[in-house]
């Protein structure tokens, strides 16, 4: 852990002594010296950024701005949230509707082909 000043120190024991002894006993248990009550805050969900270094809000408002005007309603608003989120947090679920929805166009995209030969 890194090293406190002495009256980081002094606010480390004050918060150590207000704990009730069954807290107290789960920081010893872990290490005092290891214990920071002064930790900073994990990032919310929504701050965090995918491989595109966008977060969630900056890549869904960036693909619906590209979207037509005509094909977008709450709705679909709502579910380009929701694969957002879930590609960012590379869930499994949205990671394979993504991977379906490719594999699809291309099909689409195989079928309108042939029907122009």
């Amino acid at each position: 852990m890194r090293s406190l000043p002495p009256e980081a120190e002094e606010k480390k024991k004050a918060i150590f002594d207000q704990m009730s002894p069954r807290q107290q006993k789960f920081v010893l248990k872990k290490g005092y010296q290891k214990w920071d009550p002064f930790q900073e805050p994990k990032d919310p969900i929504d701050l965090r950024e995918g491989k595109l270094k966008g977060t969630a809000v900056q890549l869904a408002k960036a693909f619906l701005v590209e979207c037509p005007a005509v094909e977008y309603s709450n709705d679909y608003g709502k579910g380009v949230w929701e694969i957002c989120l879930g590609l960012i947090n590379d869930d499994e679920k949205y990671r394979a509707m993504y991977e379906f929805a490719v594999w699809y166009a291309r099909k689409l995209q195989e079928a309108q082909t042939d029907r122009e030969k």
